[in-house]
This record gives C-alpha cells, sequence and structure tokens, in this order.
C-alpha cells in the first residue's frame, strides 16, 4: 500500500504561481510512477501531470503545457507541481496519485489517491 498526501493549495489571483507537493509512505521501496489530476465543480477529474519513477519521462495535458511542471524529489517519495501563470479555468481540487507500473494520463490506471487540495485561481 501507498499513503498519499497533498500540501501547497491555497487562493492565488490569476498570473500568479502555487507548488504542490506530494509526500508518500507506506511500500516507497518500491518503483511507482506518480501523476497530477484535478477537478472542477461540476466537471469530471482530468489528468494534469505524471512522472515516471526515475523522472526521466513526464507527461503533461495540453490545458497546462509550458505552464505547469512536474518532478519528484531526490528520495523519490516526493512529487511536486510547479503551477506558473496559473488562470481562474485552474481552479479545482488536485490530487496526487501513484500507480506500480509505467506513467498513465488514465485515472484508472492509478489505485492509489491521495485526499486532494484546493487550489482556487481568482481573476
Amino acid at each position: 500500500q501507498v499513503q498519499l498526501v497533498e500540501s501547497g493549495g491555497g487562493l492565488v489571483q490569476a498570473g500568479g504561481s502555487l507548488r504542490l507537493s506530494c509526500a508518500a509512505s507506506g511500500r516507497t521501496s518500491i518503483a511507482y510512477a506518480m501523476g497530477w489530476f484535478r477537478q472542477a465543480p461540476g466537471k469530471e477529474r482530468e489528468f494534469v501531470a505524471a512522472i515516471n519513477w526515475t523522472g526521466g519521462s513526464t507527461s503533461y495535458a495540453d490545458s497546462v503545457k509550458d505552464r505547469f511542471t512536474v518532478s519528484r524529489g531526490n528520495a523519490k517519495n516526493t512529487m511536486y507541481l510547479q503551477m506558473n501563470s496559473l488562470k481562474p479555468d485552474d481552479t479545482a481540487i488536485y490530487y496526487c496519485a501513484a500507480t506500480l507500473t509505467r506513467i498513465s494520463d488514465l485515472s484508472g490506471s492509478y489505485p492509489y489517491w491521495g485526499q486532494g487540495t484546493q487550489v482556487t485561481v481568482s481573476s
């Protein structure tokens, strides 16, 4: 089992930046890919970004490409999402997820999820 806890959400003005963190615990000795998803009110959960175990492979949704950067800490059990040039459309609950398989943009590929952290971007 892998437990995930997100942090770093908050309220920011459009054009601002936030950095989300996701800390993993439990079976962290195994290799796993991690991803960020988000869900806005009244909308389905959508893929944001993902990174493999080594950090050498990443994937982004078109809507965040060139604005968001996903990375992993040196100990591999922490994942970050640097969000720049934030827009009101980025307002959502952001979830961290982990999978024992390769990175994926499909939420069904991730068996482990955090509780989420709220990001609100004001116009």
